[in-house]
């Protein structure tokens, strides 16, 4: 695990720099960084003035720390992850859910852009994450657990908020959004899935696939916040259509939805007491 000193160091920089201390934090997948650009009165760090942050590397990430107001909450968004698939440890991946629980949030939403398994689904679908299957077989928690952060052996019977998802559901049908729910499955990446790891991940149970999020969420949950998991199904997962996938697909896909997106989370936001 991240050395406890390394958290303080990123906590007492960021700190020293905002006026409040943000309540929610939200991790910005690709292509959906957009919603930053909303935040009011906003304090914009980039990643790479933190102290022990880690190297972003991936198109579609802008890379920034946004603190600030959005939906009557002080807001801390994270413009892009990091991704186990580019050689950082898991430890590294969610240095910076630990930095927002650090700094005072409580809750946490992630986004993602991911490939829908569940034929029914289609490019352009919003889908809510119900649970997850960890297909990659490592944890963030693995090594020497640091008690302030939570217990050695945290319950995962309900990452993902039950009362968030609610709500979601609820303003989802109210904007007319067509919100789809499902199981999301972690792939390490960076290749995509072959159609016959596909169909595998289907059999399991799983709606969406995609190469992040999941590291994000047990650490999240280990510290006790609340989370609210929300994918962009940017593409039909390998073999289901007659055609190759390709990372510029996942962008200009999730740049479409953007105002739905947009909409959705801020309306969630102002319904959060």
């Amino acid at each position: 695990m991240e050395s406890m000193a390394h958290i303080k160091e990123a906590y007492n920089f960021v700190a020293s720099r905002i006026k409040q201390k943000p309540t929610i934090a939200i991790v910005l997948g690709s292509g959906l960084g957009a919603l930053a650009d909303r935040i009011q009165n906003p304090i914009s760090i980039p990643y790479d003035t933190i102290p022990n942050f880690p190297t972003l590397n991936v198109e579609g990430h802008a890379g920034n720390l946004v603190i600030g107001e959005l939906g009557g909450h002080t807001i801390a968004a994270f413009q892009g992850r990091m991704h186990y698939y580019e050689g950082h440890t898991l430890e590294t991946v969610v240095f910076p859910v630990r930095l927002a629980r650090t700094l005072g949030a409580e809750t946490l939403i992630v986004t993602n852009a991911a490939g829908a398994v569940n034929t029914a689904f289609a490019p352009g679908d919003l889908m809510l994450i119900d649970d997850h299957i960890n297909l990659v077989f490592d944890n963030p928690l693995v090594g020497m657990n640091h008690d302030e952060l939570g217990p050695r052996f945290p319950d995962a019977s309900a990452i993902y908020t039950p009362e968030l998802r609610t709500l979601t559901r609820t303003v989802a049908e109210e904007q007319g959004i067509a919100l789809r729910h499902g199981v999301y499955a972690w792939w390490k990446g960076p290749s995509y899935e072959t159609p016959a790891e596909i169909r595998m991940i289907r059999t399991l149970g799983a709606d969406a696939v995609g190469m992040s999020t999941v590291p994000e969420t047990l650490a999240a949950s280990h510290m006790g916040m609340n989370v609210l998991g929300i994918s962009c199904l940017t593409n039909m997962a390998s073999g289901i259509l007659d055609q190759p996938l390709s990372h510029d697909e996942v962008i200009e896909v999730a740049a479409k939805v953007n105002d739905s997106f947009i909409s959705l989370i801020i309306t969630v936001l102002s319904r959060l007491a």
